[in-house]
């Protein structure tokens, strides 16, 4: 023959050194040489049993082989177990010879119904990569940046119940309480009497037959359907995920801000001096919250449309020397009360507006009186909006283009982060902690071996 098709070679024997078959810039090369996962056969000890049942895989080996999956991309377990069967650099990652037997994709599974359900082993290795990059200098913790975004559920929009649920409760209700009572105290009112048992509010909502933890989203420019909201919070120094909480899409995103940033605080030591989010955090808890803890706010600003023909309310100027407001057509808005949500109450003269070539465009109540409302934390957010006109407020905002948003783009575009892989709360926030700890780890390795280059260079 004068070419040879290859056949005959390919039934060859050959002796040859699995390491010498992964390229020498692979990436699990740079992730097995600085990320260490020894840690998780401590982490999870306490599941396994040491005298009974058959041999288990080890739990590096189970977790490594996840992190493959998370960190290429492959949505399938059972996909999954065929890639690293073919693949001689998943094996060498996995310690795996060339004749080795890869085990099944019902592992996985058995292993996160039987064994890790319930459990939470996914936050605590998220975590422990979290404190390997801080311990290699890479996150600092003093500016950080939160959004959210959504995640399609695997579930299918039509297929759904109406059902009334209660609405949750403020967290920060106990606090706003004794703020109102200080308030109306501080203007010679007396204070509301101790709220009885609050009454449970309800509201109709629809509720997916297939997964019933996904939330029915219906936003301005976002899909509709059923969604979870993937609640992310990244550092600004080299933009690894700090924190990973997942809500139904009907969750607002400004509902556990506040409660993850002090997780955060507590779990990794950081001492916080600035926060960057987007005009949906905008509110006057979120801003108080800020204040209390002496961080530095930025936050971007929406606009809202009034009422067409009327004032804004930006028209009507708050002196906070005489407490009052002041109208366009320079009369004067005095306080009047503090009203159970927490806000201030600034009422007009109705004799003096009737009389006003401006009364259309200011009001259309029929007692012609003007009320306008400021929020007893009102001024936490007016400081807020204040550090987002500084010099260093624009600086750190700018940055939110390359750090969160890029971590959501580069996880729905490269790790699978765009369609929920299972179905259930604790499961999708399973995928969405190790989608992010994946996205650490690859970024943990390439910036070490960047610096073991320069090192080696000078």
């Amino acid at each position: 023959m004068l070419f040879d098709n290859g056949e005959e070679r390919a039934k060859q024997f050959e002796v040859t050194c699995l390491e010498d078959l992964v390229r020498p810039d692979h990436l699990l090369r740079k992730i097995k040489k600085h990320v260490d996962f020894g840690f998780i056969k401590e982490k999870v000890k306490g599941l396994y049993s040491e005298d009974s049942g058959r041999p288990a895989v080890d739990p590096v080996v189970l977790f490594k082989m996840l992190f493959i999956g998370y960190l290429f991309g492959i949505r399938s377990e059972r996909r999954l177990v065929h890639e690293i069967a073919d693949n001689v650099a998943y094996r060498w990652f996995l310690g795996f010879s060339l004749n080795d037997r890869i085990p099944d994709h019902s592992t996985l599974s058995q292993n996160r119904r039987r064994r890790f359900n319930g459990t939470t082993i996914h936050q605590e290795i998220f975590d422990e990569i979290v404190r390997q990059a801080i311990s290699h200098g890479l996150v600092d913790g003093t500016v950080l940046y939160s959004d959210a975004t959504h995640i399609k559920a695997n579930a299918n929009k039509r297929k759904h119940l109406l059902k009334q649920v209660p609405v949750s409760t403020k967290s920060y209700l106990d606090e706003l309480d004794k703020a109102i009572e200080e308030d109306r105290r501080k203007h010679g009112l007396k204070p509301f009497r101790p709220r009885k048992e609050v009454k449970v509010e309800t509201r109709e909502i629809k509720v997916s037959t297939t997964d019933p933890d996904s939330g029915y989203m219906v936003r301005d420019g976002k899909p509709e359907g059923f969604f979870y909201l993937d609640h992310r919070t990244v550092d600004r120094a080299h933009n690894f995920v700090t924190d990973v909480h997942v809500t139904p899409a009907t969750v607002s995103d400004a509902v556990p801000y506040l409660d993850r940033l002090e997780r955060q605080q507590k779990a990794f030591g950081f001492k916080v001096e600035a926060v960057a989010l987007d005009a949906g955090y905008l509110t006057a808890p979120i801003c108080h919250g800020l204040k209390e803890r002496k961080i530095f706010g930025v936050i971007g600003h929406r606009r809202f449309h009034s009422t067409k023909g009327l004032f804004p309310k930006s028209r009507f100027k708050y002196d906070p020397e005489t407490d009052k407001y002041s109208c366009p057509g320079g009369r004067e808005l005095t306080y009047r009360t503090t009203n159970r949500e927490g806000y201030r109450e600034y009422k007009s003269t109705p004799d003096e507006c009737r009389g006003c070539e401006l009364l259309d465009r200011c009001t259309r109540s029929k007692n012609t009186q003007k009320t306008i409302t400021r929020h007893v934390w009102e001024d936490d957010r007016e400081q807020v909006h204040a550090n987002g006109l500084t010099t260093e407020g624009k600086d750190i905002y700018d940055g939110r283009k390359e750090t969160i948003e890029r971590s959501f783009a580069d996880g729905k575009e490269l790790h699978g982060l765009r369609y929920a892989r299972m179905r259930s709360l604790p499961k999708v926030l399973e995928q969405c902690l190790l989608t992010a700890a994946a996205q650490n780890i690859k970024k943990l390795a390439l910036i070490l071996s960047r610096r073991e280059y320069r090192l080696q260079a000078a």
